[in-house]
């Protein structure tokens, strides 16, 4: 109401003045309301993610805040061990001292530096493709390829299962959308046989699924897509390095490279560890996304630190494939040992390793107990995962040593006692 040409709120009988900003308080103590009902939420679930601080750098012996001594690091994708690898860390510096800390810029204005084009360029050549372009995270690959290549005339298929960074590129899209049951070739067949009406079909799956450790059965994708004219793009996240005679990925393990059309991937993980993503396939592709991928135009470039650390990593697997064959002898003892100790590990032969356990709280609590056992690894739970399969991710390292791999199991063998995961 007006009462001598002053505002006021009437509360009851009473009524007070309404004082600037008093509106954005009330709609800041609704906001605030709200969100502490969500976080409750979680809290009571048991999904509430805490995050942990390390204060070393990353690698399979760390240091981790309110811990004391040496922590066995079980749970980073630092599959080859290359992000604290004295070379690729001296590559860095050597960037970072030539060409300073950053472009300040887009790719297209001036943040293309000559170690942008050669690293691109190196990429192209270990996946055996015509050419690269990079992004600031493979997210940002995923989020700007399908809305830049795709539009209403075409179908995207994808993986129930796909990274949600896929989903949400294709969310971003006109396409028009199928989703086909988690590896199921006869609903991907049946859907292609629907999408024969588009002009462009494009089938999408993760290369390694990251929360199963399961590998997409891509030769019948391959068969399949060729059999309806379908394009194949693959995210090589979880497989880039490792897997494959010389560590080019899935496509290379099954023997497709020749039949997988597009590849996205990423710097952060076992090139480096730091950061950056990338996708990689046909040249005219790559050029359109120069000139129409959204996260590419509008996003600063990789700093060259970061291209420098990639770029001695790439080095490094493409002059000796011996890092990345290390990995399947360990793969396979953890595995091995905690099926063993009566554990279920999900997947098949990849090393993330699932611990599968159903309830968030024992994942949780599971988790707790290792890390006071010098064991570093985290509770996997909804929305990461689906309700009711929480699990502890493994993952598995180069750099692990038998004896760090047994430790791991011991430990783990000791707490699913105790917390009555094993009889």
């Amino acid at each position: 109401m007006m009462l001598g040409g002053r505002c006021f709120l009437l509360l009851g009988a009473a009524a007070r003045p309404l004082v600037p900003g008093a509106r954005a308080q009330s709609s800041l103590a609704q906001l605030k309301q709200v969100l502490e009902g969500e976080l409750e939420g979680i809290r009571g679930a048991g999904t509430w993610k805490s995050e942990r601080v390390i204060t070393s750098k990353q690698g399979p012996h760390i240091q981790v805040e309110g811990s004391q001594g040496d922590i066995l690091n079980f749970c980073a994708n630092n599959y080859l061990g290359l992000s604290s690898h004295p070379e690729v860390i001296r590559s860095g510096l050597d960037a970072l001292k030539e060409y300073g800390a950053g472009l300040s810029s887009v790719r297209f204005i001036c943040g293309t530096q000559n170690i942008h084009k050669d690293l691109e360029e190196k990429i192209a050549c270990f996946h055996q493709r015509e050419d690269a372009i990079l992004y600031a995270s493979c997210f940002d690959a995923n989020a700007g390829i399908f809305e830049a290549a795709l539009t209403p005339e075409d179908a995207v298929l994808s993986d129930e299962l796909n990274h949600a960074s896929i989903i949400d590129g294709i969310r971003l899209c006109k396409a028009n959308k199928y989703r086909y049951k988690h590896m199921d070739m006869q609903d991907l067949e049946a859907k292609l046989q629907d999408a024969q009406k588009f002009r462009l079909r494009m089938v999408v799956t993760d290369g390694a699924f990251s929360m199963d450790g399961d590998i997409a059965p891509l030769k019948e994708i391959c068969s399949l897509s060729e059999k309806y004219s379908a394009i194949v793009f693959v995210d090589e996240c979880h497989a880039t390095g490792f897997l494959g005679p010389n560590g080019r990925g899935t496509d290379e393990l099954l023997g497709v490279m020749d039949k997988v059309t597009i590849i996205n991937s990423t710097l952060g993980k076992a090139l480096g560890g730091a950061a950056g993503g990338y996708t990689t396939g046909p040249k005219a592709l790559v050029d359109l996304l120069r000139q129409r991928s959204r996260p590419y135009l509008f996003s600063n470039s990789l700093p060259p630190a970061v291209v420098g650390c990639a770029s001695k990593a790439l080095d490094l697997l493409m002059e000796s494939n011996a890092i990345a064959q290390s990995m399947a002898a360990k793969t396979a003892r953890f595995r091995s040992k905690m099926a063993a100790a009566g554990f279920t590990i999900s997947g098949n032969n990849h090393p993330i390793c699932p611990v599968m356990l159903g309830d968030a709280r024992l994942a949780s609590a599971m988790a707790d107990d290792m890390l006071k056992r010098g064991i570093y690894v985290i509770g996997f739970s909804y929305p990461v995962v689906p309700k009711g399969k929480a699990r502890i991710r493994v993952q598995i390292s180069a750099v692990h040593s038998e004896e760090d791999i047994d430790r791991c199991v011991e430990a783990f063998t000791e707490v699913g006692r105790k917390h009555g995961a094993l009889s």
